[in-house]
């Protein structure tokens, strides 16, 4: 009886396709005219990192312990995949080959179809527990489509690695409503079986998982269902937006489609710059204009969460998306940095001190492919030379005295797989920046030492709050390596330059004091005055002064002018701040200068360090009088009674 399916062997690609392979991997122009442009880049992108053509790549699968907690991490989206992976099975099944289901890092979670041909796809690792992302597997669906961001199909020899080319694949990620790479669908099957309508399918199914994501995730607030066309109301096909006191908070693709938006719309537009007329009463459908035409549009709100007597959860989309807000041209800056990272171009970020420089870059991580690997992080201002190399290329028993007896990787091969950040690079030695020019250049490490080179695969992120092109000009910076890691710089604003201050400072107090009757609040004047000042230390600063107030205030407190800065107060009276270092015998005032690094670990410390340190500070000026000192301090003095007597004073 002949086999139900062909055998898994590669199928003749076309001429067309033996000559641009012919051409790409021998240098000569001209491959680009027989492929599409994302298999074009991808197999750049694999050439760049060194990945081997004709033999296997590297696939070591995960121990059946560490794949049982990555499904469990993702099990909700598990959950909500499951009927599109049993309705892709239908096609799959028919065509000889398989669905998959992997994480945002192109990790197979789980996979569903033909046994057969899974069985025969295990022999090039087509398997839960391995990763199929770029880097570790070439040009690939799974990969590929990760980076590009997109719907992808790579056919037979359009994988970048030989061995590949027995599979025909179609993969789409899928998004959470925040933009958010949540995960990915896959159809794969052997090379001998083309499915025309491969991608069309696996997009259907995407967008019928995106669709759930919406239900109930949003309590109490406003979702808007519209379309151009009526029929398509209440089906995937449906733009779907969610509002928060009228700001867009999240979306799915065919809202931002039919509205001509990106991703950097969250949190940037309201409802009116988008829709003629109000939200209505929910329930309502109307006809309304949008600057792209009608639609016919209708309005819910979904139950708010039920409350109960212990703390109530985080709602679901702060669960989905935690971590920093930024502003809209920072959070579009940042969207952009995470898909050149993706794509393997080196992110630098410019700023001053305290801007978020280090906050952005663990975002780009967060957000970011690499999510589940190494964040190493180094600042090059702060250890001596000869520690910054062997900190970044590690080193071999015995190197240098004092050396551990096992010797030690380095971070250049901690970050392997993941994203190396080089903070203050700027102050990186000369003759260190050849070095790692070397490294970005031939990515292998030599740790100290001697030893043999260590191929690594990490995304590097730089930053500094020195103008690298001055130095460049100056000679204290290679030029060479300059233009290697600033293919894409992003400059982070300063606070001062924010247009909404006020409405930042009350969001940073709420989300510091907490929700509760009890929780202190900032009067009008206070916000406005924390609003107007320059702030020379930018974030940590303000950060730094908000937790001094909050661990001094009462609860339920109203905080008033009187409790602030003495800089602050007097920049509300004059309209300007007292220059950096100058700013008084105040207890609370700001760090000297942004370099002052015992300053600013105060101000960044836990609040029972801040409180302490500003109370003995007041107390020292004020030769210990307690009454003095509470006024210096804006608290009222049996309130720096209780925490003097609470630490045994």
């Amino acid at each position: 009886m002949p086999a139900p399916f062909p055998p898994l062997s590669p199928v003749p690609p076309p001429d067309e396709l033996i000559t641009a392979r012919r051409r790409f991997f021998s240098g000569a122009p001209g491959a680009e005219q027989a492929l599409a442009l994302p298999i074009i880049r991808s197999w750049t992108r694999c050439a760049e990192r060194g990945l081997p053509v004709g033999g296997r790549l590297k696939a070591e699968p995960l121990t059946q312990g560490e794949l049982s907690v990555r499904r469990e991490r993702y099990e909700a989206l598990r959950r909500r995949c499951r009927p599109e992976l049993e309705a892709l099975h239908l096609s799959a099944s028919a065509a000889g080959g398989i669905v998959i289901l992997t994480d945002p890092t192109g990790l197979v979670l789980d996979t569903v179809g033909s046994a057969d041909f899974a069985d025969r796809a295990a022999q090039v690792a087509l398997r839960p527990g391995v990763s199929w992302s770029e880097a570790d597997s070439g040009t690939n669906a799974i990969g590929t489509a990760l980076i590009e961001r997109r719907g992808i199909e790579v056919r037979g020899a359009e994988h970048y690695a030989e061995p590949h080319g027995i599979l025909t694949c179609a993969a789409a990620p899928i998004h959470d409503p925040f933009g958010e790479l949540v995960g990915l669908l896959d159809l794969s099957g052997p090379s001998a079986v083309p499915h025309l309508h491969a991608l069309a399918l696996v997009e259907l199914a995407v967008g019928q998982v995106e669709h759930r994501l919406f239900e109930g995730a949003f309590p109490g607030r406003d979702v808007v269902r519209f379309h151009a066309d009526p029929s398509f109301l209440g089906t995937a096909r449906e733009g779907v937006l969610v509002f928060e006191d009228h700001r867009l908070v999240a979306a799915n693709r065919p809202a931002l489609a039919l509205l001509g938006l990106g991703w950097d719309a969250l949190g940037a537009r309201r409802f009116s710059e988008l829709f003629e007329g109000s939200l209505g009463r929910p329930g309502d459908a109307r006809r309304a204009r949008t600057p792209n035409g009608a639609v016919m549009l209708r309005l819910e709100r979904q139950a708010p969460a039920p409350v109960r007597a212990a703390p109530v959860p985080a709602p679901a989309a702060a669960a989905v998306n935690p971590g920093p807000r930024f502003d809209a041209e920072t959070e579009q800056a940042l969207g952009r940095a995470i898909r050149l990272m993706t794509a393997g171009v080196p992110v630098l970020i410019q700023g001053e001190t305290g801007s978020g420089k280090e906050v952005f870059a663990r975002q780009i991580h967060a957000r970011g492919p690499r999510a589940d690997r190494t964040f190493a992080a180094v600042n090059c201002a702060a250890l001596p030379e000869g520690l910054i190399e062997s900190e970044l290329f590690g080193y071999e028993d015995g190197a240098f005295t004092g050396a551990r007896r096992a010797g030690f990787k380095g971070l250049f091969r901690e970050a392997d797989g993941g994203v190396l950040f080089l903070d203050e690079i700027g102050d990186m030695p000369l003759g260190l920046q050849s070095r790692l020019l070397r490294v970005l250049q031939e990515r292998e490490v030599t740790p100290l030492g001697g030893g043999k080179a260590v191929k690594v695969d990490f995304a590097l992120v730089c930053a500094s709050h020195r103008d690298l092109k001055m130095l460049v000009e100056q000679g204290s910076f290679r030029a060479d390596l300059y233009f290697r890691i600033a293919q894409y710089t992003v400059t982070l604003p300063p606070l001062r330059s924010l247009a909404d201050r006020e409405a930042l400072v009350e969001r940073l107090w709420r989300e510091m004091s907490g929700p509760g009757p009890d929780a202190p609040l900032l009067s009008p004047e206070c916000r406005e005055a924390l609003a107007r000042h320059t702030w020379p230390g930018n974030f940590r600063q303000l950060t730094g002064v908000l937790k001094v107030l909050l661990a001094l205030a009462e609860p339920g407190e109203t905080v008033g002018l009187e409790a602030l800065p003495a800089d602050v107060r007097t920049s509300e009276l004059r309209g300007a701040t007292l220059p950096m270092g100058n700013a008084g015998s105040d207890a609370f005032a700001a760090p000297a200068a942004p370099n002052a690094a015992a300053d600013t670990a105060a101000l960044t410390g836990d609040l029972g360090s801040v409180t302490r340190a500003a109370m003995d500070a007041a107390l020292k000026e004020c030769d210990g009088n307690i009454s003095r000192a509470a006024r210096r301090l804006g608290i009222h003095r049996s309130t720096l009674h209780r925490h003097l007597a609470a630490r045994g004073h």
